[in-house]
């Protein structure tokens, strides 16, 4: 759903909030290398993991445990949404160009999980950050476009940090056929496209009792439903602001306006990361390269190459 999250069946704003729509882990071989100085030898790691026996025995795991692992391995499993347009939409989009940036920061080769969005996010974290899915899919090293949601923290599996992008749910018009915009009572009488099973069409086909229900048109997608709205079908479509930056690149016969509902946060929802609970040095490392990118322009720069402002929490 609006991502507050495609699967036919599944609600997008399960994609950013708790409303939406048990640790598994395998225990690396270590091969020992005989005089190895390299920290990062098997052999010292295997060292540093008899070290940490004891803690292990008693349930815990030194915090640079499962970094060493990845280290290791040399890539970076990096779990996206799959047909996520503009995030992540058949290998491209702002979450894949993030994930190729967190990982070469890190020094890391990127190993990307596109996934198919369950029926609720925790389904998601369970599939894609501590557990696995039973087909044998997952999980990751780290989830993009998690909800930093209050509800969600409590979630005692998952470390959730980390949020890059704050998004909402806008209006966007064609200004020929609707010259101006002043609240929700202009839509009477309108065309108005939202995506099937999607934040926006839950808020436009539940407001005043459902008094919009025949101006709305129900799409597959967004992109379809904004594509309408440029062949001049629509008279306007409530989405996503980034769906409709990235479709409609500032075109400025297609104004956006905010809308009120009151279900709907008011500054929208920030997205970021999620970890495994224990996992604390890789949400260390993983921060401190998302603080860099910040700071030179480059998150800013991966938004801007999609059409999409970034909006910083």
């Amino acid at each position: 759903m609006a991502r507050y999250a495609t699967a036919p069946s599944t609600c997008r704003l399960s994609k950013a909030c708790s409303a939406r729509k048990r640790c598994g882990r395998s225990r690396p071989t270590w091969r020992i290398a005989v005089r190895s100085t390299d920290p990062r030898s098997p052999r010292r790691a295997l060292v540093r993991w008899l070290a940490a026996a004891p803690l292990l025995a008693c349930g815990i795991a030194p915090a640079y445990a499962d970094w060493e692992r990845i280290s290791a391995g040399g890539s970076l499993k990096v779990a996206v949404y799959e047909d996520f347009a503009p995030f992540s939409n058949h290998g491209s989009g702002i979450d894949v160009a993030l994930a190729q940036a967190l990982a070469r920061r890190l020094s890391l080769k990127l190993q990307l999980l596109p996934f198919p969005a369950g029926e609720n996010l925790d389904d998601d974290l369970r599939n894609m950050v501590w557990k696995g899915h039973y087909l044998g899919y997952g999980p990751a090293d780290v989830m993009l476009h998690v909800p930093v949601d209050r509800a969600l923290l409590a979630n005692d599996k998952v470390r959730i940090f980390a949020p890059y992008h704050v998004e909402t749910v806008r209006l966007v018009r064609d200004a020929q056929t609707m010259p101006a915009f002043a609240g929700i009572d202009d839509l009477a009488g309108k065309r108005i496209g939202v995506e099937q099973v999607s934040l926006a069409a839950m808020l436009l086909l539940g407001e005043g009792n459902g008094r919009l229900r025949d101006n709305v048109h129900i799409f597959p997608s967004a992109a379809l439903a904004l594509q309408a709205l440029r062949e001049g079908r629509l008279d306007a479509v409530l989405a996503n602001r980034s769906e409709i930056e990235a479709a409609l690149r500032g075109d400025p016969h297609y104004p956006l306006a905010p809308l009120a509902f009151a279900r709907l946060p008011r500054d929208g929802w920030a997205v970021g990361m999620a970890v495994r609970k224990d996992d604390t040095e890789l949400a260390r490392r993983l921060q401190a390269a998302l603080n860099d990118m910040t700071a030179s322009g480059e998150l800013g720069a991966i938004f801007a190459a999609h059409g999409v402002q970034v909006a910083r929490p």
